[in-house]
């Protein structure tokens, strides 16, 4: 796909999806928000894209609204957010597909907030989260208000989102807010097996466990049986059900298709 603002590389069914503005610290400006939203569309309806991997270029993952953009206009911050921002952290929560965040740097405001939406999040030593809307006087938007509690808890979450101070890449690892921190210079192959090993895995099945895991917060113990008994019956009509009992009898590896 050809992007403005954005680099979108597909590879042995590895998406990645770059915020492409470096020198504006891959800042949201109208233009990036709406081709990250056509990106994660593009990237759902395609069956050979099977994880996801959200980066930025440059020093920064990405540093939320580009404030140089809107300053001095006119608007209805509610209309940006239902048109702009909202849908980022639905999308990436709602598709059924592995979203893995790739932490180079910053991950501030908006940018934060698609960060903490995506399922697995590895970062660098030097990146760091900011939940910076307090500092201009606004509150959380991009789904932080649903993600962040629900990663550390009412306490933490709200300290970080009323002092609006920096989260290392380490208290973000004790906060259980990311999943691994690595060094600067193993970040791009660390990244790349974690992403190789979900692009490998049963798809479905991993689809099917992520839409589970997201409603277990909202439903009753005897919903998420049900869900668990109509998300079992899905899974074992897939291929890759049929091949992982055979890999396993076999004594070999899977060979996972994803269907």
């Amino acid at each position: 796909m050809n992007y403005n603002t954005l680099l979108y590389e597909l590879d042995s069914g590895v998406l990645t999806i770059t915020f492409n503005r470096p020198d504006r610290y891959n800042a949201f400006n109208n233009e990036m928000s709406a081709e990250f939203i056509d990106a994660l569309k593009k990237a759902d309806k395609d069956s050979a894209v099977r994880a996801i991997v959200i980066t930025g270029s440059g020093k920064a993952f990405c540093s939320g609204q580009d404030l140089k953009d809107v300053a001095g206009v006119t608007r209805s911050l509610g209309e940006s957010v239902a048109n702009r921002y909202n849908p980022k952290a639905k999308l990436i929560q709602t598709i059924e597909k592995p979203f893995i965040a790739k932490l180079n740097g910053i991950a501030a405001g908006a940018g934060a907030g698609v960060a903490i939406a995506c399922d697995y999040i590895i970062a660098s030593e030097q990146a760091s989260l900011l939940f910076a809307f307090v500092n201009i006087g606004l509150v959380l938007d991009t789904g932080s208000s649903f993600t962040l509690p629900r990663l550390v808890g009412y306490r933490k979450a709200f300290e970080y989102a009323t002092l609006g101070n920096k989260i290392s890449a380490v208290e973000a690892l004790t906060q259980g807010i990311v999943n691994q921190v690595v060094s600067p210079e193993l970040l791009d192959s660390a990244t790349a097996e974690i992403a190789q090993k979900y692009a490998t895995s049963a798809s479905k099945a991993i689809g099917l466990i992520k839409r589970m895991l997201h409603q277990s917060g909202s439903v009753s113990l005897e919903k998420a049986l049900e869900s668990e008994m109509f998300s079992q019956e899905i899974a074992g009509k897939t291929h890759d059900y049929i091949e992982g009992v055979s890999s396993f009898v076999e004594k070999r590896s899977p060979n996972f298709t994803g269907n």
